[in-house]
């Protein structure tokens, strides 16, 4: 009885991470092409914060700062 209640912990926990470890890199994938299109090819984009900011240091400009997070499963 002891191995099989822990097989069903075992089954269920890689059943549930499963959906997170395919979503992260169908997210992955959504940024990618998104930053693909046109309209992004228009501008230069950082994603990387103290970049941003030591670039608009050096151009005298502002940073205009998009944040977001993903909460499916």
């Amino acid at each position: 009885m002891k191995w099989s209640l822990a097989a069903c912990l075992v089954a269920a926990l890689v059943w549930g991470a499963a959906p997170r470890l395919q979503g992260e890199e169908t997210m992955e994938q959504k940024k990618e092409k998104k930053l693909a299109e046109e309209f992004f090819k228009k501008a230069t984009w950082f994603t990387d914060y103290d970049k941003a900011r030591e670039e608009a240091k050096k151009s005298s400009k502002l940073i205009f700062a998009y944040f977001t997070r993903s909460y499916s499963y």
